[in-house]
């Protein structure tokens, strides 16, 4: 019988980027119930804090830092071999470069009931005027607004993209009693499913919960927001390049849409996260945004409970260990 090896096995590592107090109680805890060795860092991964990575072929990151070519790079030359991002998305990632310099990237999956409840919430107060009405109760106006609500059983809403965050969308909607409309390019199985077109044309809410890629860049542009009906609302809580912002203004300044609920924007990155309250930003889109009275806007927190922090974390670190145990040193 062979003796066993006197040589102790290194514990799989993994470094942690971009990591606040939240995350990293729960990183190690669940890390230490795993046996992982981690490197917890709250800087965002960067050329100069790569070296932090060096002995661990797995690093996290979160969505809130662009990945680029040199950041890549630098993580490569660390010895670093698989990225998990802590987003369903990997929009913030240089997928080619990744694959380039040799380092896998996969995301995570978490509680769609997060993002769902949020959109919900921002319909509801889109469509009743919450931000007006709050506005003017807190400089002590109470009397009722000109404008009156509607009730979502009387509306069409439009879900585009049906996976796990828009099927639970879906679900959500057909307690109100409205009817909802779908469409997914990936499938049309779902119930009411609609081409896109249509959608867009019978839809008094459309909302977003599609994946950003190079095709649905911009997918709701000036020509397909000009088609949608008089009064309609858009509701983003998939991504801020989704929609075309500029056309968007345009459509709500004129008064032809009757509001958006945002919680995200194109631009947003060096905004949302920090605090801007003493300090200029140079995003005049999102300035005019803010200025009007039927637009909502949120900084990318749709996700943000508790529930969902959970299995980003678990979700991460399974990545992790499944990465260590099909590719040995």
């Amino acid at each position: 019988m062979a003796e066993p090896s006197s040589s102790p096995i290194p514990p799989t590592g993994l470094a942690v980027f971009g990591c606040g107090q939240d995350d990293a109680a729960l990183f190690r805890e669940m890390g230490a119930r795993l046996g992982l060795s981690l490197t917890i860092t709250e800087g965002a991964v960067c050329e100069t804090n790569a070296e932090l990575a060096r002995g661990n072929r797995c690093v996290s990151v979160n969505h809130k830092t662009q990945v680029t070519g040199p950041m890549l790079l630098a993580l490569s030359k660390a010895g670093v071999e698989y990225i998990s991002t802590r987003s369903i998305g990997c929009n913030h990632i240089d997928l080619e470069y990744a694959e380039r310099v040799g380092i896998s990237v996969g995301n995570v999956a978490y509680s769609p009931d997060s993002v769902a409840d949020y959109t919900l919430m921002l319909m509801l107060m889109a469509v009743r005027h919450a931000k007006s009405t709050i506005r003017r109760t807190d400089a002590h106006d109470y009397r009722l607004s000109e404008t009156r609500g509607k009730e979502l059983r009387d509306l069409t809403v439009g879900v585009i993209g049906t996976g796990r965050i828009g099927a639970a969308v879906i679900q959500r909607l057909r307690g109100f009693g409205c009817r909802v409309l779908a469409h997914n390019n990936r499938s049309h199985d779902s119930p009411g499913h609609v081409p896109f077109d249509e959608l867009i044309e019978l839809s008094d809410i459309v909302t977003l919960h599609t994946p950003l890629t190079a095709d649905t860049h911009h997918l709701l542009d000036r020509h397909r927001i000009e088609r949608m009906k008089p009064g309609a609302y858009i509701v983003n809580t998939g991504r801020g390049p989704l929609l075309d912002t500029e056309a968007l203004l345009a459509a709500l300044e004129s008064g032809r849409l009757g509001g958006a609920a945002l919680d995200v924007l194109e631009g947003e990155d060096g905004i949302f996260y920090t605090d801007r309250r003493n300090r200029p930003f140079e995003n005049e889109a999102l300035a005019r945004l803010q200025r009007l009275p039927n637009v909502l806007i949120s900084p990318h927190s749709a996700y943000d409970t508790d529930h969902a922090l959970k299995d980003i974390v678990e979700n991460t670190l399974i990545n992790c260990l499944s990465f260590e145990s099909g590719r040995t040193a």
